[in-house]
């Protein structure tokens, strides 16, 4: 496997995602999926699915027909918590942004009602973020939410709120495609005043975040916090003409994402140093 390697330029600038990266919000994203995913046929969606031979992976395949024959999601998937409610529908519809921009919509209204349930993935989130502004990396929080939901979550997360850990937050509601368009990244950018380059990173636990990053044109970093094996990776970035991409580098935790962050911008003053 060739994708646990470092980033090619130290951070100017560190996205991130939020649901699954920095959050669980894991038991209202699956509640709300459930809610919704009955009223395709309802919302004029249902003859819109993919075909199971139109999916990229023999995996996308397995969950296409599994919710066309039973109109919800596998046990399993729901137990493993593996893939956001944004590879869900990029699974189902693929290329088609009007059914997407739909089925957001359902699930938003869906999803109102779960709203609360939300939790640091990690006990040291706020703790490792304070630590990477105070190395002078400005810190962008992206989010497929409505900015409504976002704000809320971000307001009671942790007993403290996180509002004062980001320099700019993006939503999906801020920009006309979500991810895995790359609008979000780059107003996210525009908000910076930074330009797309390899030392603006964008880190998020999906396939759904890599592409945006890659289209985006900056550097892609799985967040790998669930510790799925080498095997799965290869399994979701399978390199192939479909799926062609794959991230530059995978972190484990936010820990390990700002020790990275930390040693590559001193390596950049080392260098800086011997150069002048």
């Amino acid at each position: 496997m060739s994708i646990l390697q470092l980033p090619h330029d130290k951070p100017a600038a560190v996205l991130i995602d939020w649901h699954a990266t920095l959050v669980d919000t894991h038991d209202a994203m699956y509640h709300a999926v459930d809610d919704v995913l009955p009223r395709l046929k309802e919302l004029g969606l249902w003859d819109r699915l993919l075909k199971p031979e139109e999916s990229k992976t023999i995996e996308d395949a397995k969950l296409v027909k599994y919710v066309r024959e039973n109109n919800k999601l596998h046990p399993k998937i729901t137990a493993q918590r593996r893939i956001s409610r944004t590879d869900i529908f990029e699974v189902l519809f693929g290329a088609d942004g009007d059914a997407k921009r739909r089925i957001h919509q359902a699930f938003d209204d869906c999803y109102k009602k779960y709203v609360d349930e939300v939790h640091p993935l990690e006990s040291d989130i706020r703790v490792q973020l304070e630590r990477l502004r105070q190395s002078g990396v400005p810190v962008a929080l992206i989010s497929n939410r409505k900015r409504g939901f976002l704000e809320h979550e971000l307001r009671i997360v942790d007993g403290t709120g996180w509002e004062d850990l980001f320099d700019t937050i993006v939503c999906g509601d801020d920009v006309e495609h979500r991810k895995p368009a790359p609008d979000m990244l780059l107003k996210a950018l525009d908000n910076l005043g930074l330009t797309p380059a390899e030392n603006c990173w964008y880190v998020g636990d999906s396939t759904t975040d890599v592409i945006a990053a890659k289209e985006a044109g900056i550097t892609a970093i799985f967040y790998n916090g669930a510790g799925w094996p080498d095997s799965w990776l290869d399994k979701i970035f399978p390199n192939t003409v479909s799926h062609p991409h794959r991230p530059d580098a995978v972190v484990t935790s936010i820990a390990d994402l700002v020790h990275l962050a930390r040693v590559m911008l001193a390596q950049g003053k080392r260098v800086d140093r011997a150069r002048g």
